[in-house]
This record gives C-alpha cells, structure tokens and sequence, in this order.
C-alpha cells in the first residue's frame, strides 16, 4: 500500500497530526506538560549521545555518513515533535515564543562590530 505524499508541512499541520495521532492511540492522558518535558529531555540526550565522543571534527562531518544521519534526523525528530506537542498542551507558539527571545538577546546581547568574536561570546539562549 502506498501512501500519496504528504503537501510540505507547516508548524499547525505538523502540532494536528502528532495530535491525531495521539488521539487515535489514546495516548492524550499521558501527555501531560510534566510527561512531555519528561520525554523532550530524554530524547535531547539521545541526540547528544550520538556527538558524545566525538572529535569535534567528526561531530562536523556527522551528515556525511547515511547511518549518522539517519540517527541525527530521527533524534531531531523526536526533539521536535514533543517540543510542539509540549507547546500544544501549554497553547504557547513556538514561533512567537522564539521570537520574542531572540528580540530579547538582541538588547541582552548587542552585536560588537568592533571586536572580533571571543570565547565568551557563546552565551545560551
């Protein structure tokens, strides 16, 4: 059985199926916010255990083999999709919610276009 191709995503349609999804399981009563930061955590691990190791130089050419690749897409995946359906349970956009924390990082963080870029430039979002 062969599926028709999907149209291109968007944020909406992607938070409406992994909620169908869930729904059609019944899986709804587990996703709490608790459960949901619960799951985006351990998945965010699984996406740094496959760098953990790494050279910094094999961390860079990480995409280069399908295996890894496979496995970064996947663990991205898994970020993404309880990162939105955390979102969804909370009604936060994550587009105006990051939005809004860059804007703020900009005035925390002006750009020094004098100076060239020191170790204490990398600050966490």
């Amino acid at each position: 059985m062969t599926k028709e191709p999907r149209p291109d995503p968007n944020l909406q349609a992607l938070q409406r199926r992994l909620a169908d999804f869930a729904a059609a399981r019944d899986w709804q009563r587990f996703h709490t916010p608790k459960n949901l930061a619960s799951a985006l955590s351990v998945e965010a691990a699984e996406l740094v255990e496959i760098f953990q190791w790494l050279t910094p130089q094999e961390s860079a050419a990480v995409m280069h083999g399908p295996e890894t690749s496979a496995r970064v897409e996947d663990e991205v995946a898994d970020v993404l999709a309880y990162l939105l359906q955390f979102c969804e349970t909370l009604g936060i956009d994550p587009l105006k919610a990051l939005s809004a924390k860059i804007e703020r990082n900009e005035l925390r963080f002006p750009a020094r276009r004098d100076a060239p870029p020191t170790a204490d430039d990398h600050h966490s979002m």
